[in-house]
């Protein structure tokens, strides 16, 4: 079993999560049930994936759950993209988050990179 507090994707993930939460927490409220709803389970499904990979005992169990958190992460930067163009996002906070998810990006692909040999 592996442990992902050692695994700096996991450590950019978390860190989105939160951030995901704090920003979503000033958009309109009939947003609630939308876009916050969608954003805050997309955000939280990166670092759970990891989680739940790093739980698993074969490699290809291990890279699927990888897979799938970097798919949510996609669509996380996705509905960041969306809530901006939509008045909801604003700079200051696109400004905070934006740089995070496109690191987290990076990490997690590299990581799924080396798992997968190059």
């Amino acid at each position: 079993m592996r442990d992902h507090t050692k695994l700096r994707a996991f450590e950019l993930a978390d860190e989105v999560a939160v951030l995901v939460y704090q920003v979503t927490a000033r958009f309109p409220k009939e947003e609630l049930y939308g876009l916050t709803s969608q954003m805050r389970r997309a955000a939280v499904s990166i670092p759970s994936n990891i989680v739940e990979g790093c739980a698993r005992d074969s490699q290809a169990d291990y890279l699927r759950f990888l897979y799938i958190a970097f798919g949510s992460l996609r669509e996380l930067h996705y509905q960041l993209s969306l809530s901006k163009r939509l008045g909801f996002l604003p700079n200051e906070d696109s400004s905070l988050i934006e740089p995070k998810i496109v690191e987290t990006e990076k990490v997690l692909n590299g990581l799924i990179r080396a798992l997968r040999g190059g």
